[in-house]
């Protein structure tokens, strides 16, 4: 796999509930993003924003409880367009490959483009970083990201389910996903140093 290539590991949150919530319905509420050195695999800067939603303005108590995000936090927040833009801004013409752990991340936020008729300012080559976990590991698993980590000894640091902590956690898996890992650089990568931006 080419090792030059920069990354941009995104994970979101979005408007949820236990039961009864279509698909249709659910909006992206935190984009967390933390870019990556395509050759050493160190996060090099990182961005978040909450997004206020427009269809179920209202936060239910399982989304806020899964998530720790507030009411207020999204009430304060700009809307999608607004938000993209600020994604696009931090990019600033860089290119990096869109990752994510999974596809959900890709195929919501394409939604929510949609909806709001804004373009991404994300490549569309998106890389599905669970599959290809299993894949260098020769499983017919699909690890979960929790279970990624303990899978190759890396506690997980930060609050699950928040944006930019998953996309944090998920950047130190990145060298496993990659065929790079087994105590290099994914054991040490932090996010100490880094630049936010929101």
């Amino acid at each position: 796999m080419e090792q030059s290539r920069d990354y941009l590991v995104v994970d979101l949150e979005a408007t949820c509930d236990r039961v009864g919530f279509p698909r249709a319905l659910m909006e992206t509420i935190e984009i967390g993003a933390v870019y990556v050195d395509g050759r050493t695999l160190q996060p090099l800067d990182e961005f978040q924003t909450f997004i206020k939603p427009i269809r179920r303005t209202q936060l239910t108590a399982f989304c806020i409880g899964l998530t720790s995000i507030t009411q207020a936090d999204v009430d304060a927040a700009p809307r999608f367009p607004e938000a993209i833009a600020a994604l696009g801004k931090f990019l600033d013409h860089r290119t990096p490959r869109f990752c994510s752990w999974g596809d959900y991340d890709w195929h919501q936020l394409s939604r929510d483009a949609q909806m709001h008729g804004v373009r991404l300012p994300l490549r569309s080559d998106h890389l599905n970083l669970k599959r290809a976990f299993s894949a260098t590991r020769s499983s017919q698993k699909r690890f979960g990201m929790k279970a990624a980590l303990q899978e190759v000894g890396i506690p997980l640091v930060g609050n699950h389910h928040r944006g930019i902590d998953d996309a944090r956690n998920i950047t130190r898996l990145l060298p496993w996903c990659l065929g790079r890992g087994e105590g290099g650089l994914g054991s040490h990568a932090t996010s100490k140093g880094l630049r936010r931006r929101e």
